[in-house]
């Protein structure tokens, strides 16, 4: 992966974060971490240096909420299958 990869992908997952739905038990963690992600990239759009660990963490938790959000929704197949 060259420098600017796990930048590209913690704006990706930052965004992708955002569009949780509010109703999500992971929406409240995912806002707390959001809040990380936009601060580090802060720190980096400034020219400061950021550990590529601390980067490798914030997107490991990202893609751990994104899985466990996205277990929360139902399935669509088996809710029309009850309603007939």
């Amino acid at each position: 992966m060259n420098n600017q990869q796990p930048i590209d992908l913690l704006r990706l997952l930052t965004a992708r974060l955002e569009r949780l739905s509010a109703d999500s038990h992971w929406a409240r963690r995912a806002s707390g971490l959001r809040g990380n992600m936009l601060k580090v990239l802060e720190e980096i759009e400034s020219g400061r240096e950021v550990a590529p660990d601390r980067l490798e963490l914030l997107i490991e938790s990202s893609f751990e909420i994104l899985r466990r959000a996205a277990q929360e929704i139902p399935d669509l197949e088996a809710f029309k299958k009850t309603m007939r």
